[in-house]
C-alpha cells in the first residue's frame, strides 16, 4: 500500500522518534515550577512606567490614521464606508507601517510569518518598542518558523516593558527556534503540527486601521535589499471592517498554539539562566538607508504625496481569515480557499490571477475545469515567476511540468516575471544597489577568519565561533515558501542567471474578477493554502478598486516585465506522436524525463507590424514574439539539472509545496 506524503508515522515510531529529539535537541518543556520563576523574572524585569502621560499616549498627527475616523463617520450599518490604499512599492509599504505605528494611540496588533532582524525588521520593531514605551499596548504574534531568529533577541523582548507582549506560534518541540536536525525529526514525530503554519499577515493599529497582503519583515520585501527584492503588494483599510480584523487577531492571540515566549524552553531557560538580556543597539547595514527613511516617515508633505494622494474611497469590505489551526481534511475547504473559489467561478469574462507559485491544488484545478467547460469561458491570465526570478526552484519546477495542463485544459495565459524587470515598482536608491553616486557600494568588509597561525587550537576556536555566528545569522527557512530546507540555505536562494544585477521575484498574491471584484491577501493559490497555511485576504466589490488593481497587475505582465507562456511551434514530423507522448509522460508521478515540453518561454518584439503585445491565441502571436526558451536567463547548471530532475520525481512534493 502507497503511503501519501500527509499519512502520519506509526505511534511506536512517533514516540522513538519524539525520544530521540527530547534527548538530541533538548525539547523537554519548562516544569511548572520553572515557569512561575520565569514569569517572575519577567515580571520584575519589565518597566510598566511610560514615556508620555496624555490619554492618546502622544500619538503623532497621521493623515492615514484620519482615515479611519473618517470612514467610520460616514459609514452606518446599511452602507459601510471605507478608504483603501494598495501598497506596490515596497518603500511605501513601509513608510506607511512607520506612519501608523507613530499614529497609534492604544493598540497595535502584529501578526506576520517572517520577522527578520535585518534592517527593515529592525527599524520596525525599535517602533513597536517605542510605541510600548509611550502607553501603547503593543502585541506581536509570530510563526515559529521564521520568528525572529536569535533567542537572546526574544528573551530581551520579553521584558522590555510591560506594554510589549510576543507570542510564538504553533512552537514545535516547544522551543522558539529549532535547528536543521531538530526540524527533520520534527517533521518525522509531528508531520502535520510542523506543516500547520502561520501564513496570515495583519498590522492592526487602534482597532480602526489595517494592512494586509504579501509582506513580511525583512529587508527584500521593502526594497532594502542589494541582490534580490520581491514584487509584491499590500492593501492598507480603514473603516468598518478592522473590526472583523481584530476580531481575526483575538482568536488567534487566545489561541493555544500562541505561546508566550518567555514560556518556550529555549527561550525560558536562558531567562533562568541569565536573567533579561538588554537588548543590543541596532547596528544597521547602511545607517544612512535607515536615516533617510526617518526622515521621509517624519514629513507630511512626503507621506501626503506618496500615500494620501492614492487613497481610494469604497464600499463594503470583506475580510475573510481562516481560523489557527485550520483543519481540512476529509474534503473540506477553509474560509479563505472557499473564499477564492466561489470568486472565480463567478467570473463571466476574465480572471486575473498573480501567485509567485504557480502549483494548483485539486480543488483549484477542478474549479478551472469548470470554467474551461463552460460554453464562453472567461479568460484566465495568470501572472507567475519564471525560474530566474523565483526564490523556490523547487516549486517552479512542478509549474514546468503542468504547463500543458494549465495551457491547453484550463487556457491559461500564463506571463512569467523577467528577474530584471524595466518597469516594476521599485525603489533603486534603497536597495543598497548604488551608491549615492549612482555606481555601487564599496565591497562589505571581508568576513575571513582571524586567527594566531602559531596555535593550532586559537585557529579552531575561531572558526568554530565564525561557523557559530553564521548560523546565528541565518536560519532554517530563509524564504517564506520554504518548507523543505535540504539542509541549506543556499537550497532555496534564487538560481544562477547568465549577468548580474539586481534581481525581483513576484510575491504578490491577488485576484480580480471581471473587473468588478478584487482581491488582496496572502494565500499563494497553493495546496500548503489550502491544507496547511493560515491565509487571509480582503475581499472588495467596488470597479474602481478592481480597475487598479487590474491595471497593477497588467503593469506586471508587460512584455518589459515578463515574458509570454505558449505552446511551441509543432515539429515537421511526428507532431501528433510527440504531443501524446509527453502528455502521457506528464501523467507519471516519477519517470518524467521526456525531453521535450509542450510549451515555452516567448519575447514579444515590436515592429511597425506588431505595435502591441497580443494574447497567445491571438492569429497573429507567432508574427510579433519569438521564442527564448524554457528558462530564459538562467546559466544552465545544477539548478537547471535540479528543475528537470524534480519535473520528473517530484509531483509527490505538491501537497508540502
Amino acid at each position: 500500500m502507497s503511503v501519501s506524503p500527509t499519512d502520519p508515522p506509526s505511534l511506536a515510531l512517533r514516540l522513538v522518534l519524539a525520544l530521540a529529539l527530547c534527548l538530541l535537541a533538548g525539547c523537554a518543556g519548562l516544569s511548572p515550577q520553572q515557569t512561575q520563576a520565569v514569569d517572575a523574572i519577567v515580571g520584575q524585569a519589565r518597566p510598566i512606567d511610560t514615556d508620555c502621560d496624555r490619554a492618546d499616549a502622544c500619538a503623532r498627527a497621521s493623515e492615514l490614521h484620519e482615515l479611519a475616523g473618517r470612514a467610520f463617520a460616514e459609514s452606518t450599518p446599511g452602507e459601510p464606508r471605507h478608504y483603501t490604499l494598495l501598497l506596490d512599492r515596497g518603500s511605501d509599504a513601509l513608510l506607511a507601517r512607520i506612519d501608523l505605528i507613530r499614529s497609534a494611540t492604544t493598540a497595535i496588533d502584529l501578526q506576520t510569518y517572517i520577522f527578520d532582524e535585518d534592517d527593515a525588521g529592525r527599524f520596525v520593531l525599535d517602533e513597536l518598542i517605542g510605541a510600548a514605551r509611550r502607553g501603547v499596548r503593543v502585541r506581536l504574534l509570530m510563526d515559529q518558523l521564521s520568528a525572529l531568529k536569535r533567542v537572546e533577541t526574544l528573551a530581551a523582548l520579553a521584558g522590555v516593558h510591560a506594554n510589549l507582549q510576543v507570542r510564538i506560534y504553533n512552537p514545535v518541540l516547544g522551543r522558539a527556534r529549532i535547528t536543521y536536525p531538530g526540524y527533520v525529526l520534527a517533521g518525522a514525530c509531528c508531520w502535520r503540527a510542523l506543516n500547520q503554519r502561520m501564513h496570515t499577515k495583519l498590522l492592526l493599529i487602534d482597532g480602526a486601521i489595517g494592512i494586509t497582503g504579501g509582506r513580511n519583515y525583512q529587508d527584500d520585501y521593502y526594497d532594502w535589499d542589494a541582490e534580490y527584492n520581491f514584487r509584491d503588494r499590500d492593501l492598507m483599510v480603514a473603516g468598518p471592517a478592522a473590526r472583523d480584523m481584530g476580531d481575526s487577531f483575538e482568536r488567534y492571540w487566545n489561541d493555544a498554539r500562541s505561546v508566550p515566549v518567555e514560556h518556550l524552553s529555549d527561550v525560558g531557560r536562558l531567562l533562568l539562566r541569565e536573567g533579561v538580556p538588554a537588548l543590543p543597539a541596532a547596528t544597521p547595514d547602511q545607517p544612512a538607508r535607515l536615516r533617510s527613511a526617518k526622515a521621509v516617515a517624519d514629513d507630511p508633505q512626503l507621506v501626503r504625496e506618496r500615500l494620501i494622494s492614492r487613497v481610494l474611497p469604497v464600499g463594503h469590505v470583506d475580510y475573510v481569515a481562516d481560523p489557527p489551526g485550520k483543519d481540512v481534511r476529509d474534503g473540506r475547504l477553509s474560509p479563505s480557499s472557499s473564499a477564492l473559489r466561489d470568486l472565480i467561478l463567478g467570473a463571466r469574462e476574465r480572471v486575473m490571477l498573480q501567485t509567485p507559485y504557480l502549483v494548483l491544488s485539486e480543488p483549484a484545478r477542478a474549479v478551472f475545469r469548470e470554467l474551461r467547460r463552460r460554453e464562453s469561458p472567461p479568460r484566465v491570465i495568470v501572472s507567475t515567476n519564471s525560474l530566474a526570478s523565483t526564490d523556490a526552484f523547487i516549486a517552479y519546477a512542478l509549474s514546468y511540468k503542468y504547463k500543458r495542463r494549465y495551457l491547453r485544459d484550463y487556457g491559461f495565459n500564463i506571463y512569467e516575471m523577467k528577474p530584471f524587470p524595466e518597469d516594476a515598482p521599485i525603489d533603486l536608491a534603497t536597495t543598497g544597489a548604488i551608491g549615492p553616486d549612482g555606481q555601487p557600494p564599496a565591497p562589505r568588509p571581508s568576513r575571513r577568519v582571524e586567527c594566531d597561525r602559531n596555535s593550532a587550537i586559537d585557529c579552531a576556536q575561531a572558526r568554530q565561533r565564525a561557523r557559530q555566528a553564521a548560523r546565528a545569522a541565518t536560519r532554517p527557512l530563509a524564504r517564506e515558501f520554504a518548507a523543505l530546507a535540504f539542509g541549506s540555505r543556499r537550497s532555496n536562494s534564487p538560481v544562477p542567471l547568465q549577468r548580474a544585477g539586481l534581481r525581483m521575484g513576484l510575491h504578490a498574491k491577488s485576484l480580480v474578477v471581471d473587473e468588478a471584484v478584487g482581491v488582496v491577501g496572502t494565500h499563494n493559490f497553493d495546496p500548503r493554502g489550502d491544507r496547511y497555511n493560515t491565509e487571509s485576504m480582503v475581499v472588495i466589490r467596488d470597479p474602481a478598486f478592481a480597475r487598479e488593481l487590474a491595471a497593477s497587475i497588467d503593469r506586471d505582465i508587460a512584455p518589459a516585465n515578463s515574458w509570454v507562456i505558449a505552446p511551441r511551434d509543432k515539429p515537421p514530423v511526428l507532431s501528433g506522436l510527440t504531443y501524446s507522448v509527453g502528455k502521457a509522460s506528464e501523467q507519471l508521478p516519477v519517470f518524467d524525463f521526456w525531453p521535450r515540453r509542450y510549451a515555452t518561454s516567448y519575447e514579444f518584439r515590436a515592429s511597425p507590424e506588431c505595435p502591441a503585445p497580443l494574447p497567445p491565441d491571438d492569429p497573429r502571436f507567432r508574427d510579433c514574439y519569438e521564442p527564448v526558451g524554457d528558462f530564459p536567463e538562467v546559466a544552465l547548471g545544477l539548478k537547471s539539472l535540479l528543475t528537470r530532475i524534480f519535473t520528473a520525481f517530484g509531483a509527490g512534493l505538491a501537497p508540502i509545496l
